[in-house]
């Protein structure tokens, strides 16, 4: 470590340099990676709904389709509107009622099925629209805002491909205000708590080179979810802030002994492996997202551990050549402070540790059990502003049609005219079913088999299955669409085994399933993750115990508030905040115990250990911990996607609780086990106590609070 440090301050020049040729190779990297829109494409691949989907979409070219509503116009006008879209790149086809009888044949003449399906009140008839590929691939998005350009006065575009598109244009709309907020805000409190006014700044530039180079190489990944897009740059910002702090406060206090480039390959060695070892529990927390069946924790974990990991790497290179340029602005640019004051803090842990131990306790109680019964949604749609365009035409869908949603059931080929007639009867009888449109009953109809064209029979036949699509009143998610779900699911299974229900529907029941799971393995696993490394760091089993407890604790909180507030959260951040808010702030409350243990080898009792400790730590502990919510909070007031306000609603709370719970909760515990700690622990205390050190401790407390 020290000959890179050297190489570091020596070669300055080159170090920043490369960095910032590395910097316009990210830009490209991040300009070429493909950002994905559609959660529902992250659920594992063996999934029935899931192998559904991949038929649809090679076998029926039908998985990406979107539903124009026309409302008032005429037959001429509804012809030109059809053969304009139809001259779209991108646009397999459009199907209307053209496409099957003559247009100055009566509705009437048509099957009852198609004709429910085709038209509906308002004086309203619907057109299907299918692409050329699927819902979320970048020429399905281009081919849906040409359509949207070509719509007239009465057109409403709906269905899931329009609703991704509006994703991806909001999401790319809000994506430089998630950066500004994140960092003026961080800018806010580094200014109040930093006594040198360029330091902030000077943070913020030695972040952009891991931020920019996280998005470039995920170009190695081939694709990012919207969801990673958005929120990883202020995650990585927040996360990886206290390095930088660290590193600063090692340099300015070597600079008293030393030269200043002494000074920082010295600080460079002395403060790499705590900052290695910190981060070594956020990148863990990180990568147990990894352990989901929904693949998006995949995404989300690996880029994050990626970013965490460079943004070490930039601390120890990048960020010391800065400082160095800087230092004699950094000089210049003093300022007084706001030094965080835990006197009242500290005394309350001296006289009632006890008191605070039973009243964290009830609490957690209490959020526990508010934490289970926190509703939560699971539909891309309930995160979205209403007035987007593709959810007004879903919502129009529903209204003029009685259909929000479709469901496609996928059978073999063997089966007879007979046997598909029977299968749509007895699912035209569950509950809440609109329609069911099949080749079988369109042909049983008044239209004759031979007037229906190839391309329309290739709706329902093709690849050696059979489809039929269904309409329903329920909107996916909700408990009455999980129930239809499974009741279809028994009627097709019995007509054949390999028989396939698939659609939103039958998708999202998958996902509230397989995120119940991952729940589970995420919050399991990352607890074990941290719990090995911090019984690696300490070599006790208490300890990990304890910091574990607390930060669950906080957790627990932290999602047991939105049962009071009655605020309904997204899936994802049941399952991601856990692993997050464990990762990025056990880093306190291991500071925290470092310097009670360091006390009572300073020969202090755990009482008088625990106060100096929290007067000690309290200023790093409240800059990162309000760090870390200034660069998340300002998301939870300016997106209008509810899914990454509430995520960083949770993320924000989340650190302000553990950052409490670490000052007020973590002593109390060190403070009444003391000797738990001490009989569970190899070694915990090297020295018995002699009151030289007490007095060394004493003096060294009153000098950082008076610095």
């Amino acid at each position: 470590m020290e000959r890179m440090a050297h190489f570091v301050v020596k070669r300055r020049g080159l170090v920043l340099a490369a960095a910032c040729v590395l910097l316009v190779l990210s830009v490209l990297g991040y300009i070429g990676t493909r950002i994905n829109y559609d959660i529902l494409s992250y659920l594992p691949s063996d999934l029935e709904s899931m192998e559904g989907e991949s038929y649809l979409e090679d076998d029926f070219n039908i998985a990406s389709t979107a539903m124009v509503t026309v409302e008032g116009m005429d037959t001429a006008d509804l012809l030109d509107l059809k053969a304009e879209l139809e001259q779209i790149d991108g646009v397999s086809s459009v199907f209307w009622t053209s496409d099957v009888v003559d247009v100055t044949v009566p509705k009437e003449m048509l099957p009852e099925e198609a004709r429910d399906m085709l038209y509906g009140r308002h004086d309203s008839t619907m057109m299907m629209v299918r692409f050329d590929e699927s819902s979320a691939s970048d020429k399905t998005m281009a081919a849906i805002t040409q359509i949207k350009k070509a719509l007239r006065k009465g057109c409403f575009l709906g269905g899931m491909s329009v609703i991704l598109e509006d994703t991806k244009e909001l999401t790319n709309e809000e994506l430089p205000k998630y950066v500004l907020c994140a960092v003026g805000f961080s800018l806010i409190v580094l200014f109040l708590f930093m006594e040198n006014t360029a330091v902030p700044l000077i943070f913020m530039l030695g972040l952009l080179f891991p931020i920019v180079y996280n998005f470039g190489s995920n170009l190695l990944l081939g694709e990012i979810s919207f969801i990673t897009q958005a929120l990883a740059a202020v995650l990585q910002l927040g996360v990886t802030m206290d390095f930088s702090i660290f590193l600063l406060h090692r340099y300015q206090e070597e600079k008293l002994n030393l030269p200043n480039e002494e000074a920082m390959i010295s600080a460079i060695c002395k403060t790499s492996t705590a900052i290695m070892s910190s981060s070594l529990t956020t990148i863990a927390g990180f990568l147990a997202m990894c352990t989901m069946s929904l693949r998006l924790g995949f995404d989300i974990g690996v880029v994050m551990a990626k970013g965490v990991a460079l943004g070490v790497l930039s601390t120890l290179t990048i960020l010391p050549a800065l400082i160095i340029y800087f230092d004699r602005i950094i000089e210049k640019s003093r300022h007084p402070v706001l030094t965080p004051h835990m006197g009242a803090v500290t005394r309350a842990i001296t006289r009632r540790p006890k008191t605070i131990l039973a009243v964290f306790l009830l609490i957690f109680v209490i959020f526990g059990r508010a934490q289970g019964l926190t509703k939560v949604y699971y539909t891309l749609t309930d995160s979205l502003p209403q007035t987007l365009t593709g959810i007004e035409g879903t919502n129009k869908l529903g209204e003029d049609f009685d259909m929000p949603s479709f469901h496609f059931v996928i059978v073999d080929d063997k089966l007879d005219t007979a046997e598909m007639k029977q299968l749509a009867d007895e699912l035209d009888a569950v509950d809440g079913i609109k329609a069911t449109l099949c080749y079988e009953k369109f042909v049983g109809g008044s239209v004759p088999q031979t007037a229906v064209p190839d391309d329309v029979a290739s709706l329902f036949h093709a690849g050696g299955h059979r489809l039929m699509m269904i309409t329903t009143e329920y909107k996916p998610g909700t408990d009455e669409m999980n129930e239809q779900v499974a009741k279809m699911t028994d009627i097709v299974k019995r007509y054949d085994n390999n028989g396939i229900l698939t659609g939103e529907g039958a998708m999202t029941k998958d996902l509230i399933v397989t995120s119940d799971h991952d729940f589970s393995a995420t919050s399991v696993t990352s607890i074990v993750a941290v719990f090995l490394i911090v019984l690696l760091t300490f070599k006790s089993i208490s300890v990990p115990t304890l910091l574990v407890l607390a930060i669950e604790g906080a957790i627990m909180i932290n999602l047991g508030i939105p049962y009071f507030t009655g605020s309904t959260i997204p899936f994802i951040s049941s399952i991601v905040i856990g692993t997050i808010q464990l990762g990025a702030t056990v880093d306190y409350a291991i500071l925290m115990t470092t310097r009670f243990r360091e006390e009572q080898n300073n020969g202090l009792e755990p009482l008088e250990a625990a106060t100096v400790s929290v007067e000690a730590c309290a200023p790093s502990i409240v800059t990162s911990g309000l760090t870390f919510f200034a660069a998340t909070v300002g998301l939870a007031f300016v997106s209008k996607i509810d899914l990454i306000r509430s995520l960083c609603l949770l993320i924000s709370r989340g650190a302000v609780i553990s950052m409490i719970v670490i000052l007020l909760v973590l002593p109390a515990l060190l403070v009444l086990l003391a000797p738990v700690i001490r009989r569970t622990s190899w070694h915990w205390l090297e020295n018995e106590p002699d009151s030289h050190k007490k007095t060394n401790s004493k003096e060294r407390v009153s000098v950082e609070q008076q610095g």
